[in-house]
């Protein structure tokens, strides 16, 4: 039955790829992208990759299509006629697939419990994390304690998406922005916006320090809560979403964030571990591992959250402005 369910999940994935090739609305695409990502996230839930499955329903279906409607608002909706052949593109992308099917031949079989990450990696995991770092949750453990380093790079690319993105558009001037905007006309959206944006923010909280025992974490949590404010400003204005939250005080946040995951790597060097090692953080290792990913958690979420504002912001303000003109 898992099986089946894959092959769907599958075939609906390769039909949804197929007509994204051949369509010319590009706000089509953008809503096929967004049914991609969730079906994506449909097949990590039907492998048991839940926190995979978490961060591609927030981030692939969620945060990504407002920003790349964001974009359109900035480009246009039609794609352009492209005067150029398609052959040499076909001619590469079916030589780059062909290379890489090629490279498959000599994986093991997937999901083949004698393949070697089923016979040393996993049982390394399985066996003792729950003593090393006392999460029930392995996949925090080895995001955050076990790859700390990895994670660390992931939580610097974002922050440095968010500055590419401000050195190209900027952020609105919050002091100046008198650009009505939203939708204040509709009562009905008004009152399900607030009522709704209160529980998105408490669930962000519940998934960011419920990352320990369940599905979640400070990646996930960060984008939700981000999804939470650009809310508010799609329905009551950016000028008002602006002077809830600052756009001076995310630049700041942004920095923070990746300061308190860095400097939990600092503190654990100075007290005589390795860098990123939590378990001298406190007498007993295990309470260090706790405080230490709480403690990067922490920065990650803070980090994610003023990233994927701050490009939002940057977005919407740059379409506002076009708009005006």
């Amino acid at each position: 039955m898992v099986e089946f369910i894959d092959l769907v999940l599958l075939g609906m994935l390769a039909i949804t790829a197929m007509r994204i090739i051949f369509l010319k609305d590009l706000f089509a695409v953008v809503m096929l992208f967004g049914i991609y990502s969730f079906l994506s996230a449909l097949i990590f839930v039907n492998l048991d990759a839940v926190d995979v499955a978490f961060t591609e329903a927030s981030v692939g279906a969620g945060i990504s299509t407002v920003l790349m409607l964001g974009t359109l608002a900035l480009t246009g909706r039609k794609e352009k006629v492209n005067s150029h052949t398609a052959w040499l593109p076909l001619i590469v992308v079916v030589v780059t697939g062909a290379a890489l099917i090629y490279g498959t031949l000599d994986m093991p079989p997937f999901g083949d419990s004698n393949n070697p990450v089923q016979q040393h990696v996993a049982p390394r995991y399985i066996q003792d994390s729950p003593q090393e770092i006392g999460l029930p949750n392995m996949v925090t453990s080895v995001l955050a304690s076990y790859r700390a380093f990895d994670t660390l790079g992931e939580t610097a690319v974002v922050f440095a998406a968010a500055i590419g993105v401000l050195s190209l558009l900027g952020l609105p001037k919050q002091e100046k922005s008198a650009i009505e905007s939203g939708l204040k006309s509709h009562l009905v959206l008004r009152v399900v916006a607030k009522l709704v944006i209160p529980l998105i923010i408490l669930f962000a909280l519940y998934v960011q320090f419920h990352g320990d025992y369940g599905p979640g974490g400070g990646f996930q949590a960060g984008v939700i809560a981000a999804a939470a404010i650009i809310l508010y400003a799609l329905v009551f204005g950016l000028p008002t979403a602006a002077h809830v939250i600052a756009p001076s005080l995310l630049k700041a946040l942004a920095a923070l964030g990746v300061l308190i995951y860095a400097g939990t790597g600092v503190a654990s060097f100075f007290l005589g571990g390795d860098f990123l090692d939590y378990n001298v953080l406190a007498s007993d290792p295990v309470a260090g591992q706790h405080i230490g990913i709480i403690l990067i958690e922490l920065g990650v979420g803070l980090t994610v959250f003023a990233a994927m504002l701050c490009i939002f912001y940057a977005f919407a303000a740059q379409a506002e402005r076009t708009n005006i003109q």
